[in-house]
This record gives C-alpha cells, structure tokens and sequence, in this order.
C-alpha cells in the first residue's frame, strides 16, 4: 500500500472507530489486512504510530510525523498533476483562477456551472487565497485571472472588469439593546449608525475587503471600535453575531445563507458602504478565448 489517499483514509477511519474490525467493515477490507498493514508500517517506521491501549485510539508523536508527511505526499502529488494538466491532458484548456474563499462561496455557484456547461474542454484550478495572496500571484504569473472586491485598491498593472455588488447591514442580534421586534429590515435612518457602531463588534480580519470599508465607516464617525472577536472569515464572523457575540457588518449573499433567528438588518447607505466586485487579468497578458468567455459570464452574472 503506497497510496498516500488512501494510507490518510485508513487511518482516519480507524482513529475514529477506534477498532480494527468496525473499521475494516466501514473500509470494505478484511480485519486481517488492516491489521497487518499497520504493522508493516510500525516495523518499518521503527515505531508505533497510534496508541491502542485505551479508547479512543490517538497518534502517537511519531504517528503525527507520519500522518503529516502523507499529507504532504498527497499534496505534492496533486500539485504535480496540476502542474502536468496542460502536457497530460494537451486538449483540456486550464484556467487557474485566484478568489477569496468567503466570496468564492457566494460568486462561483452562480459563475462556474454554466460556463463549464459550455466549456467541457474546460478545466478550473481554483486558488483560494486572500486578496493580496491572489493580486501578487496574478502579476506573477501564477494565476490567469483573480475574482475580488473593491477594484480601487488593486495594481495599475492588471486590467479589471467591475460588476455592481451588493446591500451591506450592520447585523444586530436579540440580545443588542438595539434591536426591535417588530422588524426585520431596518431604514438607514430608523437608528444612529454612529451610535450602533460604538457597540461590541465582531468582525472580520483587517486583511479582509469588508474590514477596510468598516474601518472607514469608523474613521468617518471618529469611533475607537470596541472590538470583542476578530475573524479572518467573514461567515465566522457573521455568524458569530447572529448567535450574539457581537454585532457585525456584513453583506446579502453572506446573510442570505445563515440560518433564519431573531435579528434586525439595518441597512447602510450606499454611499458609506458599497464593495464591487472584479474580475482581473495580467495587463498585456495574452487572454483566451475561454478565460475571455469567462470574464463574459462573470459579466453577465444576475446577482439580484
């Protein structure tokens, strides 16, 4: 067995049953066989790699060793495909796209199933890291093209096409002072945005697109924020205070997949808080016609 997959897979099944025979039941393979592949492993590791002498079972010292370096075997091995794509596969297209994991979650569902649909010749390598991750591996060379919010602070040398955003609320949960019954959406002017933003707050991490429009919202009022969490996403973050921890500043498409509780969303005028979304590529590098369809579908994205 020198499948570092399936090497991970065993052993993740057997920590959590923490017995041989369920675990081999739940493999599709003989008790006998995963018995006897642990021990080939111990004996020629040296050493013992899981604790079996109480419930539930758990890595030793040496077992974490061993479980990280196959993780870093599997990586490397799908990193090597990846890399191999366009000379194993000569008539499959790639694109490697950079995007925020947040956002990915909300933009791809709505961008990729159609293209693909059309492209089948198609294949998307998507790079999920934050914005300036992805701006430095796009100018690099690294990535095609990079899906990000508020085109205004990214590299004059890449080329960008906007697409309108979205509504952005403060969230306040039942427990605030400042919630009412009575309502779900609030106006802009049902309450003192200045006074609501000296709350608690909960938000994401001073890297984050959204961060930097809240710290100006604080900046424009001359408020010290009272910070209780920070959270580098921004889902976290929102759901952390839809549970109460803190109020929050957050957008639709990330509220409108939380779980229905007892809040009120006060809408933030436009012109205080309004992020676009963007989808750039390299200036003067040259553009596919597929990733050329794909900035066309992003183009024509219904994000109502």
């Amino acid at each position: 067995m020198n499948d570092p997959e399936a090497l991970l897979h065993y052993l993740d099944v057997l920590l959590k049953e923490s017995n041989f025979t369920k675990a081999a039941r739940e493999l599709y393979i003989s008790q006998p066989y995963l018995t006897q592949l642990i021990k080939r492993i111990e004996k020629k590791l040296g050493t013992k790699i899981i604790n079996r002498d109480r419930i539930p079972f758990s890595l030793t010292e040496a077992g974490m060793i061993y479980y990280k370096y196959l993780e870093n075997i599997s990586y490397s091995d799908q990193q090597l495909d990846r890399d191999l794509a366009p000379y194993t596969q000569p008539n499959k297209e790639i694109i490697k796209l950079g995007i925020l994991e947040s956002l990915g979650s909300f933009l791809l569902p709505r961008l990729l199933p159609s293209f693909l649909q059309k492209n089948p010749n198609v294949e998307i390598q998507l790079f999920e890291n934050s914005p300036r991750k992805n701006e430095t591996n796009l100018l690099n060379g690294d990535i095609d093209c990079y899906i990000g919010q508020t085109p205004e602070t990214i590299s004059h040398d890449l080329d960008y096409l906007v697409k309108n955003g979205e509504q952005y609320y403060v969230v306040i949960p039942q427990n605030s002072p400042y919630f009412r019954s009575d309502k779900f959406i609030l106006e802009a002017d049902d309450l003192d945005l200045k006074e609501v933003l000296q709350a608690p707050m909960v938000l994401s991490a001073s890297e984050s697109a959204i961060r930097h429009q809240v710290n100006g919202l604080f900046q424009k009022f001359h408020i010290k924020p009272c910070i209780v969490l920070e959270s580098k996403s921004i889902i976290t973050a929102t759901d952390l205070a839809l549970r109460g921890v803190g109020l929050t500043v957050s957008s639709a498409s990330i509220l409108s997949r939380m779980r229905q509780t007892p809040v009120n969303l006060l809408k933030i005028d436009e012109n205080l808080i309004y992020i676009n979304f963007f989808i750039a590529t390299k200036k003067e590098a040259k553009i596919s016609s597929s990733l050329q369809e794909l900035i066309e579908e992003f183009k024509n994205l219904d994000l109502s």
